[in-house]
């Protein structure tokens, strides 16, 4: 019975995987983007884009009219500078004169302007303005599309890496951009969290911590973080083989001014100083040079890494001059001098909040591709020690491989190795709010109270109770100020209703009612505020009671001191796991009537801070130009005229092709003549048509296609859904012979032993009910499709067969998954051979063979032909 359990249990997962859902990962940074995909029958790896590469460049650009992406748009920065946008991740959520656009002008040649949120936009050469929202939708879109194109499905949910230091205006902009790109933002991970869960991935820890130093050197900036890694049991009642690795971040450390793009930068100054020392004209004039000199800086930097010396070269740079210079290690090295005590700070500021020291830490791992950087290496062998060096994890690929392991475990989709993941936020949140006013002429003051300490867990909640009889506002904000140029308020709260309701928490016969606030500090990252509530302990629910604390509760807060009545009486920490719960009645003391709690919901109204997300209007029209752009339009014509020559090429051939048996000849001469319309229209009128028109030209013509070729689809996917539903038959009868003898095995005196059989007759009757029923529609639906001719409609679907064999396979797996029932207890005077019988028995059943072979029928009639 076992064994034909085993079979079915793999029947099922074969047959339920077209049903999973694709996630996504995305390792968006400055210069690359890597993605990977985890869907079902795609090899996890990282995905490749349309030219096979594993990396694509974080850069959009239009050729004219044409929109290009990766190294199609970066390559054309030298001819089109204000046509190709790259590093826009330095730009996500930076106020327009913030110092991050500072930096961006340097080392970009596109043209900025501020949008209508005071944020940044990039403007075309035809005037056209961007957000930096859409530039980067536009990119997320491109992988999706690649995504959908490996999976052959629709791809929705994405999972993200960040860096440690986002703000939680960072973090909006990146969700916005996922939902303006059409996907759903399924969790943000750290970069370095994702490294570490992929070098969790093939490794075993024991309880006791092991602590390792995950280095990320990437173009944007240098962050460290320690992790702590150990095996924890998978639950409290799980044996101890069945455990968990867990990944528990200890401290982080960043320099968001340090990384490849500085290092590019310097190198770009040095080739630019060259040029006007031996050309004596002012290459930085021309966006075109500096374009070039951009690119070719970056390539000299890869040779350096690992070479002395390195020869810059570029045709026709500007004013017809051919640039040609030779640039040594030795001299880039000495224009990055300054930065070398900035490359291992990260590593000690991160050790430093986590309280810990080198001594604690087995390792520091290197990724990032600016860690194989021969300066930024030195740097940290120096500070570390090169034993404590590993370079185990791929530089490049480990932290997006590791988000979508992350992002697999998260969808409960996937089967993946069992780890827990904390992580912790990098700067101290705290509320602000105003005092309540004692009197019309009395002086409010502002307080603050620190909620989530800098170090704080992602996934925990705070309460904060405030005594308060007035409706009042709330701020969260930033203690200091996370970036240079960036705002530390991140939303305002304003709580209503406060009065209503304490007054009906005192008629209800609560004394000294309060009002409590409680704030989430999410997985991802996001601090909201989850609710708020009046709240009071009423322990007499007699109306005597409710007199007394009607009249007792004035002269009670009357005499509250002004410290009592103001500031937050208490702040407790809620783990998110628990939920609120209320010991049951079983629990509660059964001398003392356990008091009673109420709450009453009150009003919260959110707005949004000084750089707020896009609105739900703003994405929608975001998502609506990009849609509208001209890469679309052209893709449609593509997709229309390549169409054209295929129904063109179907009904030009000549002999007994498929399309022909399938096809009746009047179907033939309308779709010709269709045909020959849409030609002729797109000839005369292509040029000026929209997306739309081409999208209904070839609509209109596939409705004559898909008929015939569903009838082609049908003959080879019948026979199929045949053998599968031949198959469920085939096991249910198994099934059912070898549960028939268990439960015949088991009357004892007319009565059922448990221990022999989990199922009753009643339930096997059924099922074999639910079979004879299948197995009758069956033959008729077989005997029905032998007289269809190949050029006729299918008699039966096969999703039909499909549908009705499921309705056998859940009834069977009902049965299957059916727990034993527990044994009754034996009396004292049975004997102890009657047991060891039983015992036996049951252990003996018969079992079924241990694979399933399917039957296969002969194809009937044409099916042969085809």
């Amino acid at each position: 019975m076992n064994r034909l359990i085993l079979c079915l249990l793999l029947c099922l997962t074969t047959f339920s995987q077209n049903v999973l859902a694709s996630v996504l990962a995305i390792d968006y940074g400055s210069d690359w983007i890597k993605a990977s995909l985890m869907s079902p029958g795609v090899p996890f790896d990282v995905l490749l884009d349309k030219s096979s590469k594993r990396k694509i460049q974080s850069t959009v650009g239009w050729k004219k009219e044409d929109r290009l992406f990766g190294s199609d748009a970066f390559n054309i920065a030298g001819r089109f500078p204000t046509d190709s946008f790259s590093s826009l991740k330095y730009l996500q959520a930076v106020p327009y004169d913030s110092p991050a656009v500072s930096f961006y002008t340097s080392i970009s040649t596109a043209d900025i302007l501020p949008t209508a949120r005071h944020t940044v936009a990039l403007k075309r050469s035809d005037g056209t303005e961007w957000s930096v929202e859409e530039l980067i939708a536009m990119q997320l879109a491109y992988v999706r599309e690649l995504a959908e194109s490996a999976a052959g499905e629709k791809v929705s949910d994405v999972i993200l890496t960040v860096p440690p230091y986002y703000t939680q205006h960072e973090r909006d902009a990146v969700v916005d951009a996922v939902e303006v790109a059409g996907m759903r933002t399924l969790a943000l991970i750290h970069d370095g969290t994702a490294v570490a869960v992929n070098y969790a991935m093939t490794r075993a820890f024991a309880e006791q911590p092991e602590y390792h130093i995950i280095y990320d050197a990437g173009a944007s900036s240098i962050r460290a973080s320690v992790a702590a890694f150990s095996a924890i049991p998978a639950d409290a009642k799980s044996s101890k083989k069945d455990i968990a690795t867990a990944i528990a971040i200890k401290g982080i450390g960043y320099d968001r001014s340090t990384g490849g793009t500085e290092l590019d930068r310097r190198l770009r100054e040095i080739l630019a100083n060259d040029f006007v020392k031996k050309h004596k004209k002012d290459i930085r004039a021309d966006k075109r040079g500096m374009a070039k000199l951009w690119k070719e800086a970056g390539r000299v930097k890869a040779i350096l890494s690992a070479n002395a010396d390195a020869m810059a070269s570029v045709e026709s740079i500007a004013f017809d001059i051919d640039y040609r210079s030779k640039i040594s290690r030795s001299e880039f090295e000495a224009a990055c001098k300054d930065l070398q005590l900035k490359f291992a700070k990260p590593i000690f500021d991160a050790l430093s909040n986590a309280g810990l020291s080198l001594d604690n830490i087995t390792s520091v791992i290197l990724t990032g591709g600016s860690s194989r950087a021969p300066m930024i290496q030195t740097a940290v062998k120096a500070a570390v020690g090169e034993s404590k060096i590993a370079l185990n994890v791929n530089a490049d690929e480990a932290a997006v491989l590791g988000a979508a392991l992350h992002g697999a475990g998260l969808s409960r989709q996937f089967k993946t190795k069992d780890i827990r993941v904390t992580d912790i936020a990098p700067y101290d949140i705290q509320v602000s709010y105003h005092s309540e006013a004692k009197s019309e002429h009395s002086k409010t003051r502002t307080i603050n109270t620190l909620v989530f300490p800098a170090g704080s867990k992602f996934g925990s909640r705070k309460t904060l109770t405030f005594r308060r009889k007035d409706d009042f506002s709330l701020k969260v904000i930033y203690k200091n100020t996370p970036v240079p140029g960036s705002p530390t308020d991140l939303l305002e709260v304003e709580i209503s209703d406060i009065p209503e309701a304490l007054k009906n928490l005192t008629e209800a016969g609560a004394t000294d009612p309060v009002v409590k606030a409680t704030l989430v500090l999410s997985e991802s990252g996001f601090v909201t505020v989850q609710d708020a509530v009046a709240y009071g302990e009423i322990k007499d629910d007699s109306i005597a009671g409710k007199l007394k604390g009607f009249f007792g509760a004035g002269s009670s807060s009357s005499t509250e001191s002004e410290t009592e009545r103001e500031t937050i009486a208490r702040s407790e920490s809620v783990s998110t796991s628990a939920e609120g719960e209320v010991p049951s009645q079983a629990e509660a003391t059964p001398e003392k009537k356990a008091p009673v709690k109420d709450t009453i919901p009150l009003g919260l109204n959110v707005k949004l801070s000084s750089v707020p997300p896009m609105s739900v209007s703003q994405k929608r029209t975001a998502r609506e130009r990009a849609e509208a752009s001209m890469r679309r339009r052209e893709e449609a014509r593509n997709s229309l005229e390549g169409y054209l020559y295929r129904v063109r090429d179907l009904l030009e051939e000549e002999g007994e092709t498929p399309f022909r048996k399938c096809s009746k000849e009047a179907e033939r001469d309308t779709m010709k003549e269709k045909l020959e319309e849409t030609l002729s229209w797109l000839h005369e009128h292509g040029d000026d048509a929209d997306t739309r028109d081409y999208i209904s030209r070839r609509t209109a013509l596939e409705s004559y296609e898909q008929p015939v070729m569903h009838r082609y689809s049908e003959i080879q996917e019948f026979p199929k859904a045949l053998n599968i539903s031949q198959m469920w038959n085939w096991s249910t009868r198994m099934f059912l012979t070898e549960a028939k003898e268990a439960l015949a095995a088991s009357q004892v005196d007319g009565a059922e032993e448990p221990s022999l059989s989990k199922y009753t007759k009643e339930e096997l009757e059924a099922l074999e009910k639910t079979l004879i029923e299948h197995e009758t529609w069956l033959n008729q639906a077989v005997e029905k499709q032998k007289a269809v001719k190949m050029y006729d409609d299918p008699a039966v679907e096969s999703s039909e067969l499909a549908s009705r064999a499921k309705v056998l396979e859940t009834h069977l797996q009902k049965l299957v998954k059916k727990k034993v029932p527990k044994r009754k207890a034996t009396s004292s005077t049975a004997k102890p051979s009657s047991s060891s019988s039983s015992s036996s028995s049951s252990s003996s059943s018969p079992t079924a063979s241990s694979s399933v072979k399917e039957e296969t029928t002969p194809r009937e009639g044409h099916h042969d032909e085809l």
